[in-house]
């Protein structure tokens, strides 16, 4: 591989990290705004809440974060892609809902919902580099 593949690499495992780092700030500040959420958004013939499908979201990339930060690499490379390409954040049913209903309200909790998109585009963009 040329220097200049190596480099974006290395630049994209810093930002993987880096934002690992910030989500864990930014899941803090939501907490007034998730007590909000928790009431005004309950299940609704759905198997999961708002707030348990962007937990869900959580755990995953952040799995995948983790393990890119610490070693480079993940398992089943090809099997976490094609699961990070189907993962529309958007698409899940209440996260888009509230994302694009919720006018004006719950900013801060809608950040933290784009910097988990984000992270799975970075994470992405790692993987299929590697």
């Amino acid at each position: 591989m040329t220097e200049a593949i190596l480099n974006e690499q290395e630049l994209t495992k810093r930002n993987i990290a880096q934002l690992l780092s910030q989500l864990t700030n930014a899941y803090q500040n939501t907490r007034s705004e998730r007590k909000e959420i928790a009431t005004k958004f309950p299940p609704e013939n759905e198997e999961f809440s708002l707030l348990e499908e962007i937990e869900l979201l959580t755990v995953n990339l952040r799995g995948y974060a983790s393990q890119i930060a610490a070693t480079g690499q993940i398992v089943n490379k090809e099997q976490v892609i094609s699961q990070l390409q189907a993962m529309r954040v958007f698409s899940i049913n209440q996260i888009g809902e509230f994302y694009f209903n919720s006018n004006g309200k719950y900013e801060q909790m809608k950040d933290y919902i784009r910097m988990l998109d984000y992270l799975r585009l970075l994470l992405l963009e790692y993987l299929q580099s590697v």
